[in-house]
């Protein structure tokens, strides 16, 4: 085995690199000094909900393509074979349930923050303990996903590790402290264009340099590369159809249903048609990006064969295998590595601008305009900037945490896809079940959580036990790979050697990583529903309209009336220009709580104003204009009552 292997930018590669910074700088300050400024919490965190489907679409492609997928799903490819490639069947239901379940939900309850909707349905708490899981979430990954990558380019390259992280760092929280979510969006749209020059360009050359596609499938047909369709059942296998494509449908539920970074992607756009419709794009999109990562895995095969540079000793892990075929392939091609570097840090950048937006938005909205309700739109907005400020400097400071964690650095990335299972699992718990009340989803979720982190601790601690004792020769390191939901949860595997089947609490840590969500998701909602039931449920006039989606009535069709009422199964969602009713009734019910004489005023101005509005949509024939004036009506009088 030879020595580690270093190459070298050539000046070419550093100024498209630079470049890219430059760019994604550009956008920021152009956002931040055109059109309204960023002067309202709505433009900085919502984009003034003005954004088309296009751009939505791309931007929610770009958020959860990082830097670690555009590393790890080659990786997967070369070492395993194709068999990965048949998670783009979880891609159909994994895009469709969130475009006419969750949009629809979410978007006519005219919400800022997905955790909002967890106080309509349940109380505070919930939406607390949500706001706060989520953030606990989102600031171990983001730390990690900014270091990764720069950590693989300096040991392939010798670009200055710490150069690296800090340009991507400031240059990420300039643009999105200054820019807001229009600047993060546009942002991603460029981000995305780069990815996917940049795979396009190692694919066309490295295909070329093998002889072309034919002759790159026939080495890699000839390596048992090509996977065929296993229909294996155990769920303790990596990969197979099943966990691909069934489990992967909660992966892309708690990826594209739930998640506050692209929920409020969603809720930017013009309107719940459009919001749709970027579902609908980002599928295309979504198989393109895992065909070019999987081609990218199998020229790697035609061109290494079953002596990879990490046999070799070239370097030291997968992901770093990668870049050092990128080097390899663009040796003699000044200026083409530099894309593709810039490509690896476009999916790091648009995955962490979109952490820093979010987690201000969360806790601007969630933690503190409840405690502050008298606050200015001038000094909420300034604070929004200051929270992504803030968050961008706790990504830096995550960073340097990362790079003292050691193998722990796995851990952090598995606790990330911990979390994703048990918040889809509370979601699903207050959407689907009208039974479920606050105490059930409490307990759920700490079961949830309690359940995840116990079967992914312990996986972890089992597997290195395991690579401790059969030492590093006769191990694999796993790529990190997918996304920031599904990152990857086991981090060594050992080599396809015939083992007896676990059993007993050893089969629960076999579990294959891609039935994590699913399972976690699903002992939130069993266990919820059992407390709820012990605790007293839910009746349906206790009920938020419009917070429940009415999946339990189309499914209890045969029975009657009086069962689906006594069941909570009758209420229909509401139509999209009665969005304005369902949100102003839960804080009405909050107001005659806490003040009736105030509430009493209010609902005269309240009734005032929505007669004003029926009577303007009655004069309007367009749809979408008739969606659009009751959404800017219901901004300024949502903000009224939350001051109240």
């Amino acid at each position: 085995m030879g020595g580690v292997v270093q190459m070298h930018f050539t000046t070419v590669d550093y100024v498209i690199f630079a470049l890219l910074l430059v760019a994604s700088a550009g956008i920021g300050l152009f956002y931040a000094f055109s059109g309204g400024r960023q002067r309202t919490t709505q433009e900085f965190l919502m984009a003034d909900r003005s954004m088309s489907c296009l751009p939505v679409s791309l931007s929610l492609l770009a958020t959860f393509q990082s830097a670690v997928a555009i590393l790890g799903a080659p990786s997967e490819v070369y070492t395993f074979g194709t068999q990965y490639w048949f998670l783009g069947c979880s891609y159909f239901l994994g895009l469709l349930i969130p475009a006419h379940v969750f949009i629809p939900v979410f978007y006519r309850l005219r919400l800022s923050s997905a955790y909002e909707y967890l106080e309509l349905r349940f109380n505070k708490t919930v939406r607390i303990c949500g706001t706060v899981t989520f953030i606990f979430q989102m600031v171990i990954y983001m730390g990690v996903v900014l270091y990764a990558p720069a950590l693989a380019l300096n040991a392939v390259t010798g670009v200055d590790l710490w150069g690296a992280v800090l340009a991507m760092g400031l240059v990420c929280t300039l643009y999105t402290a200054l820019g807001g979510l229009k600047a993060v969006i546009w942002t991603d749209v460029f981000q995305t264009v780069v990815m996917f020059a940049g795979q396009l360009a190692v694919i066309v050359v490295g295909a070329n340099q093998a002889g072309g596609i034919a002759e790159v499938w026939r080495k890699a047909t000839n390596g048992s590369r090509i996977s065929g369709l296993d229909l294996n059942p155990d769920p303790l296998e990596r990969h197979t159809f099943w966990t691909l494509g069934v489990g992967g449908v909660f992966l892309m539920l708690a990826l594209y249903g739930v998640n506050q970074a692209q929920v409020q992607r969603y809720l930017s756009s013009r309107t719940e048609k459009e919001a749709i419709m970027s579902c609908y794009v980002v599928f295309p999109c979504q198989q393109i990006v895992l065909c070019l990562g999987c081609m990218m895995g199998l020229v790697m095969f035609a061109r290494y064969g079953e002596d990879s540079p990490l046999d070799k000793g070239f370097v030291k892990s997968n992901d770093q295998m990668v870049l050092y075929f990128v080097m390899d392939v663009f040796k003699d091609l000044p200026g083409l590595a530099g894309l593709f570097v810039a490509c690896l840090f476009s999916g790091a950048l648009s995955t962490i601008s979109s952490a820093f937006n979010s987690l201000a938005t969360v806790t601007m909205e969630d933690l503190i305009k409840p405690h502050f309700p008298n606050m200015t739109e001038a000094k909420a907005t300034l604070l929004s900037k200051g929270l992504a400020l803030v968050y961008g400097l706790v990504c830096l400071a995550m960073a340097y945490v990362a790079s003292i964690m050691g193998s722990v650095l796995q851990a952090a990335f598995s606790i990330f896809g911990m979390i994703g299972g048990p918040l889809l699992g509370l979601f699903c718990l207050g959407l689907f079940f009208p039974w479920a009340n606050s105490t059930g989803a409490l307990v759920g979720l700490a079961a949830g959580l309690a359940m995840a982190f116990w079967i992914g601790i312990g996986s972890f601690l089992m597997r290195m036990t395991e690579a401790n004792a059969v030492g590093a020769l006769n191990t694999t390191n796993l790529p990190l790979f997918d996304n920031m939901t599904t990152a990857v949860m086991t981090t060594l595997v050992s080599t396809t050697t015939a083992k007896p089947r676990p059993t007993g609490v050893e089969a629960l840590y076999s579990l294959s990583y891609m039935w994590y969500s699913a399972h976690n998701s699903t002992v939130v909602v069993v266990v919820g529903l059992l407390v709820s039931f012990l605790t007293g449920p839910m009746k349906e006039k206790d009920l938020t309209p419009g917070t429940v989606y009415p999946v339990m009535g189309t499914l209890l069709f045969f029975l009657p009336e009086r069962y689906r009422e006594k069941l909570c199964c009758i209420t229909p969602l509401p139509t999209p220009h009665k969005a304005k009713e369902t949100k102003t009734l839960p804080y009405q019910r909050a107001r005659k709580e806490s003040n009736k004489a105030a509430q009493s005023k209010e609902d005269t101005v309240t009734e005032d104003k929505e007669t004003e509005s029926d009577r303007a949509q009655t004069e309007e024939e367009d749809l979408e204009t008739r969606m659009a004036l009751p959404s800017c009506h219901l901004t300024t009088h949502m903000v009224q009552e939350t001051a109240l």
